[in-house]
C-alpha cells in the first residue's frame, strides 16, 4: 500500500503520454484522474495506521547504491509528517486532475497536458517518503523537469518559453546549495540515512568539527544546514530566488494550482521540517532561516498590491504564505509550519482554480482592470473566490485564522530580536495581503465593469466538473483548520511523536496562547480589517487622491518600485544574466569553442600534421647525399644527448624535453604559416 502511493500516478502519466491518442482526451483524463484518486485513498489508510495509531512504518525495499563506505538503500519511511504531506499532495492533486477535464476540454493537446500534470504527483511523494538524502534529492530533482514541462505546455507562446527557461536555472541555483549540503552531510556523518544522521547530530554540534575552505574554517553542521536552506529558498520561492514563481502564471491554471499548492513550493518547507535535528543544534542556522522567511511575506505582500494580473496576485500571496512557513521553522515551530502548509494547500488551490472560470468568461483575459461586475454573472465562482480570499488573510474561524495567528504569536513570545522582527514583518504583511485580496475581489467582481459586451453576454459559471473541486477546496478552506488544530498543534498533543524534534534550549517558554498579551493577539485581525478598509477606499472612493499621489515624483517612484517587483528582475538581468551571456559568447564560444578547442582538438591536430607533412615533403630533394647528411646530423645529436644525459638532467627536468620539442615545432610551424 505504501509503495502504491508513490507509484500509482506514474502508469496514468505513461498511458496519457504514450497512448493518449487512442482513448482520446476524455479517456486519458479519466485514466490519470483515477490513478491519482486511488493514490489519494491509501494515504488516508496510512494516516489512520501511522498518525492515529502511533505506528511508524519503515519499509526497506532494496539495495540501491553500494560502494565501499557509501551505502544507500531504497526505502520508505512513513511517520506522522510523511502521511500528512501525502494527504496534502494526493488530495489536492486529485482535485486538480478532475478540474481540467472540463477546463481543458477544448485544448487539442489535453492528453499531453494530463501526462505533464501527473508527473509532479509522482515525483513529490518520493522525497516525502524517502528515508535518506539521496532519495530526497532524486524526487527533488524530478519536480524540476515537471515544473518546466508544465509551464511550457503552450510552447508556441513566447512568454511561456521565457517563464519555463527562467524557472529552470533559478531552481538550479537552489539545487547547487542542496547537493553540496548532502555531500557535506555524508562527509561528516559517513552516511546518508536520515535516522543515523539525526541520531548523531548532537555529537557533531561542538565547534571542533569544521570544514576548511579557502584556508578558512566553517562550523561543519552549520554549513550542512545553510546549504540545504539555499535549496529550500529556490524551490519554495523565498526572497532572492523567488523570481520564477510569478512567471508560472504563463502555464494553464491547473498547473499553477498544482505547483503552488501541493508540490513544488511545499518541497522546500518539507525538507526543513524533515531535518529539525540538524537545524536545532548549530547556534547560527536558525538565525539565518528566520529573517529569510520573515522578509519574504513582506516583499511578496507589498509587491502584490500593485499587480494587475489576476493569477499573479494569487501567486505573490502564495510566495507570502511559504515565507510564513519558513520563518515558523526558524523559530523552532515546525509542527505549526507543517500545519500551515496543510491549510495552505486548500486555501491556495481554491483561489487559483476559482480564477479559471473568470478567465474563461473574459475570453482568456487576466488583467483585473478589464473586468468588473462579475459577482452577479458568476455567483458561484464569486462565492468560492471570496472564501479562498478571506481564509489566507486570517479571517476569524476560517482555516487560515487557526494557523497564521499561531505562527505569529510564538514569534512574539520568543523574546528575541529575530522573533520580534519576524512577528512585526509578518503582521504588517497581513495588512498588505488583505489589501491585495480585497483589491482582487473589488476589481474583478464588485467594481463597475470594464469588460466587452460580448464577453459579458457569453460568460457562464463553472460547470459541474469544475465546481466539484471548488466545493471540496472551499470546504477545506473553512473547516480543516478548526478540525485539525487540537490534534496537530494543541497543547500536550503527541500527534507528531518523534517525527518533529525541538531542542530543549529552543522550546518556547510558555504556551503562546497564554503568554501573548491580548493586544498583540488582536494585531493581525486589526491589520487585515484595515487592509480591507484601505482597499475599499482606494478602489472606490479616493480615486482622485490616488491619481494625484501617483503623479507626484515620490508616488511615481514608489509605484514603479512596487509594480516592478522591487527591481529584482532588473538587477538579476543587468548584473548577473548579461555577465553570464557575455562570458558565454566571448570566452566560452569564441575563445574556447572556436579558439583553443579548434587548435588543440581533432581539427587542429589534423591541420597541424597536414602542414607538418607539407613542410617535411619540401626537404625531399631526391639526392642521396642530402639524406646521408641528415642522418649523420641526427645521429650526432642523439649520441651527444646520451653522453651528456647526467649533465643535462642536473639543469633541466627530462620531462620537459617533450614540451620543448612540441613548442619549438609549433613556433616554427606558425612562422611558416605566416610566411605563406
Amino acid at each position: 500500500m505504501y509503495l502504491l502511493i508513490v507509484t500509482l500516478p506514474l502508469p496514468g502519466s505513461f498511458v496519457a503520454g504514450a497512448f493518449g491518442r487512442f482513448p482520446g482526451s476524455r479517456g486519458t483524463a479519466t485514466i490519470t484522474t483515477m490513478c491519482v484518486s486511488l493514490s489519494c485513498i491509501f494515504p488516508l489508510i496510512a494516516f489512520y495506521e501511522v498518525a492515529l495509531g502511533a505506528s511508524v512504518c519503515y519499509i526497506k525495499i532494496a539495495s540501491w547504491i553500494i560502494s565501499e563506505m557509501f551505502d544507500a538503500f531504497r526505502g520508505s519511511l512513513s511517520d506522522s509528517l510523511t502521511v500528512v504531506m501525502l494527504i496534502v499532495v494526493t488530495f489536492v492533486s486529485s482535485l486538480v486532475h478532475l478540474y481540467p477535464i472540463s477546463h481543458m476540454s477544448e485544448d487539442p493537446h489535453s492528453s499531453r497536458f494530463m501526462c505533464y500534470l501527473s508527473i509532479p504527483t509522482f515525483f513529490m511523494p518520493m522525497p516525502v517518503t524517502g528515508d535518506n538524502s539521496i532519495q530526497l534529492f532524486l524526487g527533488w530533482e524530478g519536480v524540476g523537469p515537471a515544473l518546466y514541462l508544465s509551464i511550457n505546455f503552450w510552447f508556441t507562446r513566447l512568454q511561456a518559453n521565457k517563464a519555463a527557461i527562467k524557472a529552470m536555472p533559478v531552481n538550479r541555483v537552489g539545487d547547487f546549495g542542496l547537493a553540496p549540503g548532502i555531500m557535506g552531510g555524508f562527509t561528516l556523518f559517513q552516511t546518508v540515512d536520515f535516522s543515523t544522521i539525526f541520531a548523531r547530530a548532537s555529537a557533531f554540534s561542538e565547534p571542533n568539527h569544521f570544514f576548511v575552505f579557502c584556508n578558512m574554517r566553517f562550523h561543519a553542521i552549520t554549513v550542512i544546514c545553510i546549504l540545504p536552506l539555499i535549496g529550500a529558498v529556490g524551490k519554495s520561492a523565498q526572497i532572492g530566488l523567488h523570481t520564477w514563481l510569478p512567471d508560472v502564471m504563463e502555464g494553464p491554471t491547473p498547473v499553477s494550482a498544482s505547483i503552488h499548492a501541493a508540490t513544488t513550493v511545499t518541497a522546500g518547507v518539507f525538507m526543513i521540517a524533515r531535518c529539525p535535528p540538524l537545524f536545532e543544534y548549530p547556534p547560527n542556522a536558525l538565525i539565518v532561516v528566520t529573517p529569510v522567511g520573515a522578509m519574504t511575506p513582506f516583499f511578496a505582500a507589498t509587491t502584490g498590491i500593485l499587480q494587475n494580473d489576476l493569477k499573479r496576485v494569487i501567486a505573490y500571496s502564495i510566495c507570502s504564505q511559504s515565507g510564513y512557513m519558513i520563518f515558523a521553522c526558524g523559530i523552532s515551530n515546525y509542527s505549526v509550519s507543517v500545519f500551515h502548509l496543510m491549510n495552505h494547500a486548500f486555501l491556495k488551490a481554491s483561489p487559483f482554480l476559482s480564477a479559471g472560470p473568470v478567465i474563461h468568461a473574459m475570453s482568456d483575459e487576466q488583467d483585473m482592470r478589464k473586468m468588473g461586475g462579475l459577482a452577479s454573472l458568476l455567483p458561484f465562482t464569486y462565492a468560492m473566490m471570496l472564501i479562498g480570499s478571506l481564509s489566507p488573510i486570517g479571517f476569524p474561524f476560517l482555516t487560515g485564522f487557526y494557523s497564521k495567528d499561531v505562527i505569529l504569536e510564538p514569534a512574539y513570545t520568543k523574546y528575541t530580536i529575530s522573533g520580534n522582527s519576524a512577528f512585526w514583518l509578518g503582521s504588517v504583511s497581513v495588512f498588505f495581503t488583505s489589501y491585495h485580496f480585497f483589491r482582487l475581489l473589488f476589481l474583478t467582481f464588485l467594481a463597475p465593469t470594464n469588460s466587452f459586451k460580448q464577453d459579458m453576454l457569453r460568460c457562464h459559471d463553472a460547470p459541474i466538473l469544475m465546481a466539484i473541486p471548488l466545493i471540496c477546496l472551499a470546504f477545506g478552506s473553512i473547516s480543516v483548520g478548526h478540525l485539525a488544530k487540537d490534534m496537530m498543534i494543541g497543547l500536550g498533543t503527541n500527534f507528531w511523536a518523534n517525527s518533529v524534534f525541538i531542542s530543549p534550549k529552543n522550546e518556547i517558554l510558555a504556551e503562546s496562547e497564554f503568554a501573548t498579551p491580548t493586544i498583540i493577539k488582536l494585531i493581525p485581525i486589526l491589520f487585515s480589517t484595515l487592509g480591507a478598509f484601505v482597499a475599499y477606499n482606494v478602489n472606490f472612493i479616493a480615486n482622485e487622491f490616488i491619481f494625484a499621489l501617483k503623479t507626484t515624483s515620490f508616488g511615481n517612484g514608489l509605484y514603479c518600485f512596487l509594480n516592478k517587483r522591487w527591481f529584482f528582475d532588473k538587477v538579476f538581468n543587468d548584473f548577473i544574466v548579461r555577465s553570464f551571456l557575455r562570458f558565454g559568447y566571448e570566452v566560452s564560444f569564441k575563445a574556447l569553442d572556436k579558439g583553443a578547442i579548434e587548435i588543440l582538438g581533432p581539427y587542429g591536430i589534423s591541420y597541424t600534421f597536414g602542414e607538418l607533412a607539407k613542410q617535411i615533403s619540401k626537404l625531399q630533394s631526391g639526392f642521396v647525399y642530402h639524406y646521408a647528411f641528415a642522418m649523420l646530423i641526427g645521429l650526432t645529436i642523439f649520441i651527444t644527448i646520451i653522453g651528456l644525459w647526467d649533465f643535462l638532467s642536473f639543469w633541466v627536468d627530462n620531462r620537459l624535453y617533450f614540451i620543448y620539442t612540441v613548442t619549438f615545432s609549433f613556433i616554427n610551424l606558425e612562422g611558416d604559416i605566416r610566411t605563406n
